[in-house]
């Protein structure tokens, strides 16, 4: 059951007579902060009347927020909500209390209630005027539609003027998981099946059933006798892998029997049952690249507790391949929308049209120039930002004069100059606000807790930017 909140900032009563600053930045935060559209928002995962009443609008998203801006854990969010009264007035309390809001635990429940899609929604309602008032400033600055479209193309009838800058690119946000390796895999594959093994075995021991042999003892043995070598050559590394893929092998097929001898996996642990899935497909994945002899397989798995993840080649020299979900933004008026989240690799450059067209919808107007990197410059796009009188940066094609050639040099600097701010985002929301290393597990709440970094590092620039006034 859920009771909508009426809206409206409380008064927050403190012991002692003491006041809170309007100054203070969680006070500041109340003010400017979407309550409303996060309510109506929220409101709609409950729909029920019965059952014990659900926390409001405002604490999920205040906790959330919270935890992002400080980078901190569930347990030690719930520890600054408690002994802080700052962040209580941002969470909408009415008066000081030194209980605890809430179970740590709840946080999960947050974030799957606040979905990415969601807050997709909440960022435009807080930023888009903000970003669009930018963009007026930036296009007066730089002279209008001055510049504008490849090639001397103007929009289409009817259309209004394009207008700013639109900076396009992506990133990786890696979770925390160890990095994968074949042999790793298949040994905690091989350690999670006996795990179950022993489970149901539990079950059938009232029927006299012996206990299956799995020969663990000698598996783990093999295992670390590969993993303690310094260098090892391919033989041996295929050697550990077949042993490992039949230990594997043996333990799922010992598991199917007990299955047909009665016992249930719906009364094994929760975590094992979730696990079981991916181990099946991961010994699929790991036979079949040792039998093709390849490290390349489809939907490869990388990690047993998180199956969704997937290797994202980014080519960057300390960390050539993340494990994460890519991210597609758009920094419009130094506020980044996100325009695309998901954990299979994608090419950014699919998304143009799309951002352009989101761009369409939140100001009315296309922008006057994209600046992405060379990704970017395929012949779709060039040709769809040719029809809406927008420049495209990068080169043009075909043969170019000197003077032309000495001008898309000076342009290239200068957008390079420019791009630099969408990589600060990067920086930003990695260093500051815990996206260097997503701690999250599960794919929805992943995706949640990459949002609030992105709509964080939006709500201090608009903080910097807006004059609040006293109460």
């Amino acid at each position: 059951m859920y009771r909508r909140e009426v809206p409206g900032q409380k008064r927050l009563d403190l012991p002692y007579g003491v006041e809170l600053r309007v100054d203070n930045r969680w006070v500041q935060l109340a003010r400017i902060m979407p309550w409303e559209r996060i309510e109506r928002l929220y409101s709609v995962n409950f729909d029920g009347a019965n059952g014990q009443v659900a926390k409001t609008s405002r604490l999920a998203f205040a906790a959330l927020y919270i935890q992002s801006r400080l980078n901190i854990t569930d347990e030690e969010t719930v520890s600054q909500i408690q002994e802080n009264p700052s962040m209580q007035y941002f969470c909408g309390f009415e008066s000081y209390t030194t209980e605890k809001p809430f179970d740590s635990s709840l946080m999960v429940h947050f974030r799957k209630r606040i979905t990415a899609e969601m807050m997709k929604a909440i960022t435009e309602e807080a930023f888009a005027s903000e970003a669009k008032k930018a963009i007026e400033k930036d296009d007066d600055d730089k002279g209008g539609n001055k510049g504008a479209g490849i090639g001397g193309s103007r929009p289409d009838a009817g259309e209004k003027k394009p207008k700013g800058t639109m900076l396009l690119d992506a990133t990786c946000c890696p979770s925390d998981i160890h990095y994968p390796t074949d042999i790793g895999l298949l040994n905690q594959a091989r350690e999670l099946t006996e795990q179950v093994i022993d489970e149901l075995h539990e079950q059938l021991l009232p029927q006299g059933h012996e206990k299956p042999r799995t020969y663990r003892k000698v598996a783990r043995k093999e295992y670390l006798r590969f993993a303690k070598r310094r260098k090892y050559t391919q033989s041996q590394l295929r050697l550990a892998i077949r042993q490992q893929l039949q230990y594997v092998r043996r333990n799922l097929e010992t598991i199917s029997k007990q299955i047909e001898q009665g016992a249930r996996l719906e009364e094994i642990r929760n975590d094992l049952q979730k696990k079981l899935p991916a181990i099946s497909e991961l010994y699929l994945q790991q036979k079949q690249m040792f039998d093709e002899r390849t490290h390349k397989v489809d939907n490869r798995i990388v990690s047993i507790s998180q199956p969704h993840l997937r290797p994202i080649v980014r080519g960057k020299t300390n960390a050539p391949v993340e494990f994460g979900a890519k991210v597609a933004t758009a920094n419009i008026g130094g506020f980044t929308f996100v325009i695309h989240m998901e954990f299979d690799n994608f090419s950014e450059a699919k998304y143009l049209k799309e951002s352009a067209e989101e761009y369409n919808r939140i100001f009315g107007f296309y922008p006057r120039v994209i600046i992405g990197d060379k990704l970017y410059g395929t012949r779709e796009n060039r040709d769809y930002c040719k029809s809406k009188g927008i420049r495209l940066s990068g080169p043009r094609l075909g043969r170019k004069s000197e003077e032309i050639k000495e001008s898309e040099r000076v342009q290239a600097y200068q957008d390079s100059r420019e791009r630099n701010a969408i990589e600060g985002d990067y920086g930003t929301v990695k260093r500051k606000y815990g996206l260097s290393r997503v701690m999250a597990k599960l794919h929805d709440t992943a995706q949640t807790a990459i949002s609030f970094g992105f709509f964080v590092k939006n709500m201090e620039r608009l903080q910097g930017i807006l004059s609040i006034e006293p109460l």
